[in-house]
């Protein structure tokens, strides 16, 4: 027979399991968010996610797509010369030309890439390139690939890929 104090024991026991099964069901699987919200998410791509908002590309990276973004980490930028992006910060038409050069609108992933051309937001051609499991995009690596969002999939590249000149 039960005492009141393993009576207390056993209803605390059964509460908390109650609460861990409702609190599990509240916790579900996240739903999958946009690329500029995963961009923004990832620390390596922060320097990305502030120029994007500079650019207006945020709801455009938030829109259905689907997309293909060809993502300049961090380090990239830190690659690119000081005077080039303080004109890029005066110039936001620049900008957005430049980081839509990075966008295809269109869904690849790196294992359906092939050797070819495609057009990019901003309406030039990328090469794309692989060989194996290494993928390119013009003189970029893709450093990470398939990182997956709702409306697209994001490739980390080293470089910051440069339109041409119009």
């Amino acid at each position: 027979m039960l005492t009141s104090k393993s009576f207390a024991l056993a209803r605390r026991a059964a509460l908390c399991a109650a609460l861990t099964v409702l609190v599990s069901a509240c916790a579900g699987p996240q739903k999958p968010v946009s690329l500029a919200d995963t961009i923004a998410k990832t620390p390596s791509l922060s320097t990305l996610s502030g120029l994007i908002t500079s650019a207006g590309l945020t709801a455009d990276l938030q829109s259905a797509g689907p997309f293909t973004v060809f993502a300049p980490n961090n380090e990239a930028f830190k690659a690119v010369k000081p005077a080039t992006m303080e004109d890029l910060a005066k110039h936001p038409a620049k900008l957005k030309d430049l980081l839509s050069y990075h966008v295809v609108p269109s869904l690849t992933l790196a294992k359906d890439v092939k050797n070819s051309t495609v057009k990019a937001l901003n309406g030039d051609p990328l090469a794309l390139s692989k060989a194996g499991d290494f993928v390119t995009v013009e003189n970029a690596a893709v450093v990470q690939a398939d990182v997956l969002a709702s409306n697209g999939v994001i490739h980390i590249v080293d470089t910051v890929m440069t339109p041409v000149k119009k």
